[in-house]
């Protein structure tokens, strides 16, 4: 029997995606492989973010070419959409779709691959991530994202609401909800709609566990929206912001039109509401015309917020965005940057863990392997714990024993 297998690169957008995929490869009853070199087809989703991104995907299409050359390589994603041509022009692609196509692509790539038995894949992932939103319509100087996905638009709340439904009857506990700019979810529909709407009827949802959200753009977290998401029963205590920097000077050169104080207040509300949540943040170091001065300003911001983590990138020029024109900062100047944002981010997140030591917290199983489990706290802690009988998917409650510059330990007591 045909087999597939899944490649993912870049965002929680293009997990769901892949997701969606995995679904409906086991309702035609073909067998998924997790291992690439052992598939019949691989679908490769592409990302773009950064040129690292680009550079990961090239180098692993050469490596699964050399490792299985009888497979068929299908790609997809952003890096396809940006240099189409160059990606079809690829000896090892059999297939090739833009971002427009995706919602085609198993049908197309399975139309003459006889179906089998419904229900021969497990799960992709041992919680469901459900894409409710798609495209930008901001124009971040920074960002090729909008150009390679479009304008912002959004799933319907009954489509929504149906598919988690569907999650909810397969025994999935947890759905993360993703989007390109999520916060923007429903502001395009006919009938218009916010993510807060969203939420309060996921809320009410019978037999949902809980709810992850993707990445949260500050200047739409109003105080409505930021007092429900943080007393909600149902949303994960775990809230990651797009903020980009702490200067207000590299912000309005960003495009991003908002400010520090404007990021601290929306902190301040989720730390004061949910004392337990996993605040997190994507951070750029290096961007165009970033000094010292703005480093440091941004620096500090960092150190002093309740921010839990950060996720620390060195600014990548992405070519047609305006960023990409002007003086660039060294490479030498931006690695040593991101390294101390990286030491910092190290520090909080530890220092945020040791908070739960000795301490009970509610989990899903992610994942087990030789002779241990790994479950996933709501509000972002990996905990890893004998193994078990429960499988990945179920929702345990754990006691955190020690905690390690990545992972915690501890015992599942419940």
């Amino acid at each position: 029997m045909t087999s597939l297998a899944i490649q993912n690169f870049g965002c929680r957008v293009n997990q769901a995606e892949c997701f969606a995929w995995a679904q409906e490869i086991a309702r035609r009853g073909l067998p998924l492989e997790k291992d690439s070199t052992l598939a019949d087809i691989i679908i490769v989703n592409t990302c773009t973010l950064t040129s690292r991104a680009d550079r990961d995907v090239r180098k692993f299409i050469h490596r699964v070419h050399r490792q299985n050359p009888r497979a068929r390589i299908v790609l997809t994603g952003c890096s396809v959409e940006a240099k189409r041509a160059e990606f079809e022009g690829i000896p090892q692609a059999w297939l090739v779709f833009s971002n427009d196509e995706k919602k085609d692509l198993i049908e197309k790539v399975c139309a003459d691959i006889e179906p089998g038995q419904p229900g021969i894949s497990q799960p992709l992932r041992s919680r469901a991530l459900l894409k409710v939103q798609d495209g930008c319509n901001f124009r971040c100087a920074f960002c090729v994202i909008p150009r390679v996905r479009g304008k912002s638009r959004s799933l319907s709340r009954g489509e929504i609401l149906d598919q988690a439904r569907t999650f909810v009857g397969q025994g999935f506990r947890e759905i993360v909800l993703c989007g390109i700019h999520l916060s923007s979810y429903g502001h395009d529909l006919q009938l218009k709609s916010s993510l807060l709407d969203l939420l309060k009827n996921l809320n009410g949802l019978e037999g949902l566990g809980r709810v992850r959200l993707s990445s949260l753009d500050p200047r739409f977290l109003d105080d409505e929206l930021l007092e429900f998401i943080a007393s909600s029963r149902i949303i994960c205590p775990h809230f990651h912001l797009s903020l980009q920097h702490g200067s207000d000077r590299i912000l309005r050169l960003m495009g991003r039109e908002s400010r520090t104080a404007d990021h601290g207040m929306v902190l301040s509300r989720l730390r004061q509401n949910s004392p337990e949540a996993a605040l997190g943040a994507d951070i750029i170091a290096g961007f165009p015309g970033e000094t010292e001065e703005d480093f440091e300003a941004g620096y500090g911001f960092l150190e002093r917020s309740p921010l839990a983590y950060l996720h620390v990138f060195s600014y990548s020029a992405r070519p047609g965005t305006p960023a990409a024109s002007r003086p660039q900062v060294p490479e030498d100047v931006k690695s040593r940057r991101s390294a101390r944002l990286r030491n910092l981010a190290r520090e909080k997140w530890l220092s945020f863990r040791l908070n739960f030591l000795g301490r009970k917290v509610d989990g899903i199983v992610i994942k087990k392997k030789a002779g241990e489990a790994e479950v996933l706290t709501g509000n972002y802690i990996n905990v890893r714990v004998p193994d078990c009988a429960l499988e990945p998917g179920q929702e345990v409650k754990v006691k955190i024993s020690a905690v390690f510059s990545e992972i915690a330990a501890g015992e599942i007591v419940g």
